[in-house]
């Protein structure tokens, strides 16, 4: 990155005509200038003269400069910031005891932040004040007091403290143990300024509940927020550490940690502090849907700092609860679970719950067992009949086994330290980034394989991410197994579905005038797309396309766009279609842009001039504004070549890139992001080069 474009007019640049009075006014020079760019310094080298022992050279770097080595602590090791920038300024001592400027690389290959310089290192002790201990408390205590003016009314969460031992709890934290936690907190701020965490502390100023989220939490959140899952089960299943968790998941099916905290116990006001201090975290966003444990403490809290969220328990949680609240059944257990579930899977309206509920509960003497009647109080919270209007994006499952929440099962054990989780924790972000960046890369590569001629798989390919559509190919491919029985006609038609898969039978309902159609398997509140019994019902009514609002954007390849997918499928395939070859040519452009350094920055320049012409662009349409001459007569060009590429594309049909010998060139120069030569020498072009 070039740091004049950050640079303050008052700093100005390291240049050979500069002179400094020794080596250490040269680096506090330096250091001002990095301060001012936004970057870390380091003192890389010195050397002095072997006749008067005097320094006659030194050379100053980024904090990122050369490349990571291995610590020699390997219980402790360090964490690194090098990264192979190579900016530094390299100062020599002329024979007057003058310094001068000998060489100057200014170009980085990270980003610079000029905004948060001040978290360096190296700048932490540019203003004098700063070392003094009571200032930087007095700093501290004043962001602090900025952080809690977001809350509503900060006495608020006394009314929570039932009791006065409330107030006195703690962690209970192994020596040492809270040390490293702040440790792990100041690098990962260092890291990224956007990592948040903030602690509560009890009247004998002890730690009583921690909280953190990194930045890529922060970011995932953004895009799906819809809804989230607050795990308590480490806490409540009495592992070592009392960890409790904010989990998401993202377009690829995969779960996103939008927060950790520890806490002390299961009062209100510990959750009532953390959703608190997790909705600020989040901007003061609120997810639309929250999954639990079915407990009042939590009930409450929720109900207190996320009113406008859909509050619901996690299905798996209540089951497992039977037989531990039901454990006096014995012999039975399986007969109960078996009216329980057909009670709660396949009870079509409010009005047969009822019914089946009661007759299950008068079966076996339950009107007076308390859990059971606040099973009833909370229906909607957790029973299948009431969740016709969400979506749990996969969060919500009959089993644990089954949820997205227990891969972290594979990082904590029921005897894993605080020690193990610190280090754990940051594998936990590598696996989780590494696995996204991979289903990223498979989505821009490869297309997945259509398995029947249907209208519903064709029109899924280009839109859903590959893992959404494999499980939605798999309910096209099943409405085959399934014949329906028309019920009732009108406006709203019933129908009666037979699975021959399972041999269960399935209600759906269909409205031809607002498209809105329903299934008593409930696939699609819990999964996110449509299910086989509702595919066969749209196609045997004449529709073969799936209705805009069954398709989630969360699920699309367009899931990170800052701008809706709209309600028109065109626009959606089209955008899907636009943003995957943009993804592919962009790959291309960065396997040419690195083979030098020249062709680096030739690519750096281009994508700089591609994306402000594009924004100006785009916000010019917004805005309802007449887009700049150049920037229409650049689109005009572009989308000439475009067309005459599909236009190739329909000509020639299965078009295949060439693998033979002519293709693979030294450097791969002249290689084209829109076009691919035959082996032939023919000048016809193909929409992508496939990698």
């Amino acid at each position: 990155m070039d740091s004049s474009a950050v640079v303050g007019s008052t700093i100005s640049e390291p240049h050979s005509d500069m002179e400094f009075e020794s080596h250490e006014a040269a680096y506090a020079f330096y250091k001002e200038y990095a301060k001012s760019a936004g970057f870390g310094t380091a003192k890389l080298s010195s050397r002095r003269s072997r006749a008067s022992k005097e320094f006659i050279d030194a050379k100053f770097s980024c904090i990122r400069y050369g490349n990571k080595q291995q610590s020699d602590d390997a219980i402790n090791p360090r964490p690194s910031p090098k990264i192979g920038c190579k900016a530094s300024m390299h100062v020599k001592r002329r024979q007057d005891g003058k310094w001068y400027v000998y060489s100057f690389v200014k170009e980085h290959n990270h980003e610079l932040l000029p905004a948060q310089a001040h978290f360096f290192r190296s700048h932490r002790s540019s203003d004098p004040l700063s070392n003094d201990v009571r200032m930087r408390r007095r700093k501290n205590s004043n962001a602090v007091s900025k952080l809690f003016t977001a809350y509503q009314n900060v006495d608020c969460l006394e009314n929570f403290v039932k009791h006065q031992h409330d107030k006195g709890r703690s962690l209970v934290l192994e020596a040492g143990h809270a040390h490293l936690l702040l440790e792990l907190f100041m690098h990962m701020q260092e890291e990224n300024p956007k990592f948040f965490y903030a602690v509560d502390l009890n009247e004998e100023h002890r730690l009583r509940n921690v909280f953190w989220v990194d930045a890529k939490g922060l970011e995932d959140f953004t895009y799906f927020s819809d809804v989230v899952s607050f795990d308590t089960t480490y806490f409540t299943s009495k592992y070592k550490i009392p960890l409790v968790m904010f989990i998401g998941v993202n377009h690829h099916i995969q779960p996103t940690l939008l927060g950790c905290a520890l806490i002390a116990d299961e009062t209100i006001y510990t959750f009532a502090w953390l959703l608190q201090t997790w909705l600020i975290a989040m901007g003061e966003r609120a997810p639309q849907v929250l999954l639990t444990d079915q407990n009042e403490a939590i009930k409450a809290a929720v109900a207190a700092f996320l009113p406008g969220t859909r509050h619901c328990f996690c299905l798996w949680h209540i089951l497992e609860m039977i037989p531990k609240q039901l454990e006096f059944f014995g012999a039975w257990h399986d007969s109960f679970l078996e009216k329980f579930n057909n009670c709660i899977y396949k009870s079509w309206t409010e009005e047969q719950f009822d019914k089946k509920w009661w007759e299950l509960v008068d079966d076996f003497n339950l009107r007076d067992v308390d859990w059971v009647q606040s099973l009833y109080d909370d229906r909607t919270c957790w029973a299948p009949t009431f969740m016709k209007d969400i979506s749990f994006a996969g969060l919500s499952t009959s089993s644990r086994s089954e949820s997205l929440n227990s891969l972290f099962d594979n990082y904590i054990q029921i005897d894993t330290s605080l020690r193990a989780f610190i280090e754990q924790y940051r594998m936990i972000l590598e696996d989780r980034h590494e696995e996204e960046a991979k289903a990223n890369f498979d989505a821009w590569h490869e297309t997945p394989d259509l398995k029947s001629p249907s209208p519903f798989e064709k029109q899924m390919l280009s839109v859903y991410t590959h893992e959404i559509f494999r499980k939605f190919q798999v309910e096209v491919l099943g409405a085959a197994a399934c014949h329906l029985k028309k019920e009732n006609d009108g406006v709203t038609s019933a129908y009666t579905v037979k699975d021959f898969e399972n041999n269960q039978n399935y209600m759906v309902e269909w409205n031809t005038s607002t498209s809105d159609i329903c299934c008593s398997c409930h696939l699609f509140e819990y999964k996110g797309y449509l299910c086989r019994h509702a595919i066969v019902v749209l196609q045997m009514s004449g529709v073969f396309s799936i209705p805009p609002k069954y398709i989630l954007q969360r699920w699309t390849n367009a899931a990170m766009s800052r701008h809706p997918i709209g309600e028109k499928l065109e626009e959606v395939q089209s955008k899907v279609r636009r943003f995957n070859d943009l993804c592919r040519r962009a790959i291309i452009l960065g396997e040419e842009g690195s083979l030098s350094q020249e062709s680096y920055y030739m690519a750096l320049g281009a994508i700089s001039e591609a994306l402000k012409q594009c924004a100006n662009l785009n916000n010019s349409v917004e805005n309802g504004m007449r887009p700049d001459a150049s920037s229409t007569h650049v689109v005009c060009n572009v989308e000439e070549e475009y067309h005459s590429i599909i236009t190739s594309k329909n000509k020639v049909p299965d078009p295949k890139p060439n693998t033979g010998k002519k293709a693979v060139r030294s450097g791969m120069a002249g290689r084209s992001l829109g076009s691919v030569e035959n082996s032939e020498g023919n000048k016809g072009k193909f929409a992508l080069f496939v990698l």
